[in-house]
């Protein structure tokens, strides 16, 4: 079989691996990303809740505007961790498409590599079958020019 398809299968089968190890290390990020979003929805759960009991108890305005200022704070970190892990998800995307088209380059060069070696089979079969007609016809005719000159050599006795 020709060398440079199978080289060429060789660096196809890399590329899609190289873009399944990708796929996976963006899907592990947008996971952590993902986590680290619902970590601080909780936090900020338990946070106004913790709080809201204290002020219902007794709470300075030095203290509400404390929380309010944290609060504040925890909301932009919530906001930017959900971009980051929509980002992270935009990635996974990304990969899986890349390890798609790499998918399906590697099977175009398998599928090219088994027409070629279907082809080169069709040629050796006929080689094959050319060279098993001509020596059937060698045969044939040898075998008929023997008859022929018993033939002739018969007649010439009578």
């Amino acid at each position: 079989m020709n060398t440079s398809l199978h080289t060429l299968l060789e660096h196809a089968e890399a590329e899609r691996d190289a873009a399944l190890t990708a796929l996976r290390n963006a899907e592990a990020a947008a996971a952590s990303a993902q986590a680290q979003a619902e970590q601080l929805n909780t936090y900020r759960t338990q946070y106004q809740q913790r709080w809201s009991m204290q002020f219902r108890q007794t709470g300075t305005i030095e203290l509400l505007q404390c929380y309010q200022g944290f609060g504040q704070r925890l909301d932009q970190a919530i906001t930017q961790q959900g971009h980051v892990a929509a980002q992270a998800q935009n990635r996974v995307a990304q990969a899986r498409a890349l390890l798609l088209e790499r998918e399906q380059r590697v099977a175009a060069v398998k599928k090219l590599i088994e027409r070629r070696e279907q082809e080169q089979r069709r040629v050796a079969d006929r080689r094959e079958q050319r060279s098993t007609d001509e020596a059937a016809s060698r045969a044939g005719s040898a075998s008929g020019g023997r008859e022929h000159g018993v033939a002739r050599l018969a007649a010439s006795f009578m």
